[in-house]
């Protein structure tokens, strides 16, 4: 406030945020007022230390001055502190009134606070004819400010601290609901891998939040058969996690359904039938433009074939032990986008020394400063340096390079299957 005349005011707005995004005009708010003082720094020592101001700007003008302002804890006022040369009209201001108020929700209280620290107040504070309480104070060169309160402003902000406390409270619902969402979430993925006999593996996802819609798993699909899969479900945070919780209990479920029935060699011998039953539900189940890419890769431990459905994923990538690779690529579209679906199957027969590797978008799509993506070509580079290692440090190492080439904020999930034929 200005003036002392403006104390009874009902426009006072305590701890209000400068910035409304709902105006369309041009933002305005008041920038600075001026307090002349003869010693900057000085000053800055009274606002700061017995006052509790906080230092809003301290930098070098283009001529050399010192450019030197701070502001109430609370509120967007801001006091430029100027020092003016001695003789100027500016000078002879220095230990007048200054016509400003501050607003508090306690006069008295402040007053005590205050007087402790040593701040002169020539009078205890004073009821006024507008129904507040008031107190002059002044500062180290004379300068006097009026300390006012007033029944509506204490009124809003009470509202305020208990809009504040809720919003509080509800941030940190929110945030235990999130935690226990990604335990939840975690305990998704593989607690547990079946031990193969022709095949060593491993899965990592990281996830770029909380939760997320990037899924990997590992089941048994009886009579020495092993589904490796991974998918990116559309969308990101808490819808696309809760998407992909349910693709996982429609692969587990139908999964477990089939191999338990000895009569019914064409789910085994044919996945599409599988993912035929997962689109369906899928679909059933989910919002019309949800979808999940998926690659549904069946891995025979006895005979070392493997036969795969790509469904509108990246390409896996198998690098054979003479160094050359073949690309796992799409049979058919994505999942859960169209009732009427079917796929095909492809085949590859593995020998030891194969590594192969499954991945998300997470891996090629991770942008470094120059908005270079990290692309499938530095995966496969990566893939030959450290083919060597067993699958789970495969993985850790490409992870790695992963973020030192996007070292920033991480945008997407990052997931990754690894398996190296022995």
């Amino acid at each position: 406030m200005s003036s002392p005349a403006l104390s009874h005011s009902h426009s006072h707005r305590a701890h209000r945020c400068s910035f409304q995004p709902d105006r369309q005009d041009l933002y305005i708010r008041l920038g600075t007022v001026t307090v002349f003082v003869r010693d900057q720094e000085r000053s800055l020592r009274f606002y700061l230390d017995l006052l509790g101001f906080d230092l809003a700007l301290d930098e070098r003008s283009p001529s050399g001055d010192r450019r030197l302002a701070v502001a109430p804890p609370d509120g967007t006022a801001i006091l430029a502190l100027v020092s003016p040369r001695p003789g100027s009209e500016e000078h002879s201001l220095i230990g007048r009134p200054t016509q400003i108020a501050f607003l508090t929700e306690n006069v008295s209280g402040k007053y005590e606070e205050w007087h402790k620290r040593g701040v002169a107040f020539p009078h205890p504070p004073q009821m006024q004819s507008w129904g507040g309480v008031s107190a002059t104070f002044v500062d180290v060169d004379g300068n006097s400010f009026l300390l006012v309160d007033d029944d509506s402003a204490i009124q809003e902000i009470e509202e305020q601290r208990r809009a504040h406390g809720e919003r509080l409270e509800s941030e940190r619902m929110a945030a235990l609901e999130l935690e226990n969402a990604s335990e939840v979430q975690a305990r998704l993925f593989p607690q547990t891998q079946p031990l193969l006999a022709t095949l060593e593996y491993a899965g990592i996802c990281i996830q770029a939040r909380s939760v997320g819609g990037d899924y990997y798993d590992f089941l048994n699909r009886g009579r020495e058969r092993y589904g490796f899969v991974i998918g990116d479900i559309s969308g990101k945070g808490t819808a696309a996690a809760l998407l992909m919780a349910n693709l996982q209990a429609h692969l587990r479920n139908l999964c477990t359904m089939y191999s338990s029935r000895p009569y019914t060699p064409f789910a085994l011998e044919q996945p599409q039938r599988l993912l035929q039953a997962v689109n369906r539900l899928f679909c059933e189940n989910t919002a019309d433009r949800a979808f999940a890419t998926l690659l549904f890769a069946e891995y025979d431990d006895s005979t070392r074939h493997l036969r795969y459905a790509n469904c509108g994923h990246l390409p896996g990538l198998l690098l054979r032990s003479d160094d050359t690779l073949d690309r796992l690529n799409s049979t058919s579209t994505v999942v859960g986008l169209f009732k009427p679906w079917d796929c095909s199957v492809g085949e590859c027969q593995l020998f030891a020394g194969d590594t192969l590797v499954f991945y998300t978008d997470g891996i090629t799509e991770s942008f470094n400063d120059s908005d270079e993506q990290f692309g499938e070509d530095r995966l496969i580079e990566a893939l030959r340096r450290h083919r060597a290692l067993p699958s789970s440090d495969l993985l850790r190492w490409i992870v790695d390079e992963v973020r030192q080439f996007s070292p920033h904020h991480q945008q997407d999930d990052i997931t990754l299957i690894a398996a190296k034929c022995r």
